[in-house]
């Protein structure tokens, strides 16, 4: 069997161990990608649900005319007066890379770091910021051939492949290293696991899963999650970490990890260019929830010093 060959078996191998997208893989070699069917939509918790709640509507560029974003709010249950965003993202159209700054989680080595190219940002539809300081991930780094920080057996990890497809699990049970990992961003433990919030949450917890800014229960906060079929959600919203496991729950995830927390750190912005191959912008860009501090310019700023994920057209 010829080197390339054995890439794809051992690629195809380690795809079906972690429930990843198969027909990416598949589809790669004849430039046809095929789309996840669109995400249900989510039934309110506080009824009576507002006429939009909870209801999915596609957002960004178009992949190969499909769309590889759905968005929509839901009102957190225990803090109803605010709204938490949710984005399934399709991973068959997508693909991940984790960009690196020079404080999180530090050197300045990286190729990949703010702000985000120009020939970069032909094929940006969205981008997320990362987790916590190294210091306080409780967890390791890797990427671009850097261990920035040991990856540590049983944190929350998302895993980029070398093929641009991405995973959450707990590092040493559902993803462990080999030559198919680009790239491994750890953030504390598991949220959500085996399609269920994780035992022991405190609504009133303020320092296990992140240290909330002057104690604030209902903080921003931020977190991703891999559902069955293989997509990804993220959730961001001021809220306590019960209503962001439950959020995650019922958008779908099977395990889902903490991102980040507190006003300025959480950002997800899609980028609508006025055609499919235009270039992504400020300009054209959104937040995911009307709350968030930051704008969809944070990602092409240059002085941005810490990680992000990008997710891009899949070629």
């Amino acid at each position: 069997m010829s080197p390339r060959l054995s890439r794809v078996a051992f690629t195809l191998a380690l795809s079906a161990s972690l429930v990843l997208p198969l027909t990416r893989v598949a589809s790669a070699s004849a430039r046809r990608l095929v789309a996840l069917p669109a995400p249900t939509n989510l039934k309110p918790f506080v009824l009576p649900g507002t006429a939009s709640e909870g209801v999915y509507h596609p957002v960004g560029r178009t992949v190969q005319g499909h769309h590889a974003i759905y968005v929509t709010l839901i009102r957190p249950l225990d803090n109803p007066t605010t709204v938490a965003g949710v984005a399934y993202i399709d991973t068959h159209l997508l693909t991940g890379e984790l960009y690196s700054g020079s404080l999180s989680p530090g050197g300045l080595f990286w190729k990949r770091t703010a702000p985000v190219s120009r020939a970069a940002s032909k094929t940006l539809v969205a981008a997320f910021s990362g987790g916590f300081l190294m210091k306080d991930s409780h967890g390791g780094y890797f990427s671009e051939g850097h261990l920035v920080a040991p990856l540590v057996n049983g944190a929350a990890s998302l895993v980029i492949f070398k093929n641009g497809t991405m995973t959450v699990g707990q590092w040493g049970r559902d993803v462990t290293m080999s030559p198919a990992v680009a790239a491994v961003r750890q953030n504390l433990t598991l949220l959500v696991d085996h399609g269920a919030p994780v035992a022991g949450l405190q609504r009133t917890d303020v320092a296990r899963w992140g240290f909330s800014l002057n104690n604030q229960i209902d903080t921003p906060r931020s977190a991703l999650g891999i559902t069955r079929n293989g997509a990804l959600v993220y959730v961001e919203g001021e809220m306590n970490i019960v209503d962001l496991a439950r959020i995650l729950v019922r958008a779908g995830a099977l395990r889902a990890m903490v991102l980040d927390m507190n006003p300025l750190w959480p950002i997800f912005a899609y980028y609508t260019p006025a055609s499919p191959t235009g270039y992504a912008v400020p300009s054209n860009g959104q937040d995911l929830t009307p709350t968030m501090q930051q704008t969809p310019a944070r990602f092409f700023q240059t002085a941005y010093a810490r990680d992000f994920i990008t997710l891009s057209a899949a070629a």
